[in-house]
């Protein structure tokens, strides 16, 4: 039988330095940048917009064609794939055309030997966007707190904290992620975030179900030994569960377009991780917080 709990505290450095990577980067954009998550309009305000162009065109070609026309304010320019260019700018409207048709006509002026097309534009209030992150912060903390309960009153107290411990763990692998690649965290990126976080915590009740129920038939023994064979027992289920999943979100990350490309990658690392918090943080903080096992094992 493999012996999972051995590796509980290589897996606890490993967590604080994601915690100190996040805060380090954290600091770091503060400093460097003037602030430390990248959010997307949805949350500062403003409009953006996807256009694709028949040639390339480096951003900061873009970015130049549109400081010399002056009518927008705070413009980022980012490349990406099949000569699309995302650009973002503090200018908002009603009516999201608008901005997204001013900024056709300043970039197909500013590159007559190339032809523009707006793909999408997205345009939010900052009053909306500063209204979104708060409630967004809110949404996470109140999913976290409502786990906690539901499997504290499901199981034990211990049981319930090692639940939302990894739950943390999940999140912060994500938000980690975003914040030392600089990607931006949209809307989609909070409900890809609440998504994992049910996916984490279904993983990890099976696997408390399957402690309990050995603890009930195999009192007599260790309870390290009992949450090992659990983990054992149930260890098929969950990879090919998250397996499968991962295979469908892959295929999206591939071929889903660049306005899904953030959704993609925190569903996937919100799997892979997921797992793997099921496996090797739920069980081992569960035992820490475990008195009784602390009492068998003195």
């Amino acid at each position: 039988m493999f012996d999972f709990l051995k590796y509980r505290y290589a897996c606890l450095v490993f967590f604080l330095v994601i915690l100190s990577a996040t805060v380090g980067g954290y600091w770091y954009n503060i400093q460097k940048r003037g602030y430390g998550f990248h959010y997307s309009v949805d949350f500062t305000g403003g409009t953006s917009a996807l256009f694709k162009l028949k040639n390339y065109e480096t951003s900061s070609k873009v970015k130049s064609i549109l400081d010399r026309s002056r009518k927008f304010q705070g413009i980022e320019t980012r490349e990406l794939s099949d000569n699309q260019v995302l650009i973002r700018v503090q200018d908002f409207s009603g009516d999201v055309q608008g901005v997204g048709g001013k900024l056709l006509d300043v970039l197909s002026n500013g590159l007559r030997q190339n032809s523009v097309e707006l793909l999408q534009a997205d345009s939010v209030g900052s009053s909306v966007g500063d209204s979104l992150r708060s409630d967004s912060i809110k949404a996470i903390l109140i999913a976290l707190l409502l786990m906690l309960l539901y499997v504290a009153i499901r199981f034990r107290f211990a049981f319930s904290v090692g639940a939302v411990f990894a739950l943390f763990h999940d999140a912060l692998v994500i938000a980690a992620f975003f914040l030392l690649t600089n990607r931006e965290i949209s809307i989609d990126v909070i409900g890809a975030i609440l998504m994992t976080l049910g996916y984490s915590v279904n993983d990890t009740i099976v696997i408390f179900s399957r402690i309990r129920e050995n603890m009930g038939k195999m009192g007599n023994k260790p309870i390290k030994e009992i949450v090992n064979l659990s983990i054992s027992q149930t260890l098929r289920r969950t990879v090919l569960t998250s397996l499968s999943t991962a295979l469908v979100v892959g295929s999206l990350i591939v071929f889903g377009g660049e306005m899904l490309r953030g959704l993609s990658i925190a569903l996937l690392l919100g799997i892979i991780f997921g797992t793997y918090s099921s496996i090797f943080i739920a069980s081992p903080v569960m035992l820490m917080i475990n008195k009784g096992y602390k009492k068998k094992a003195s």
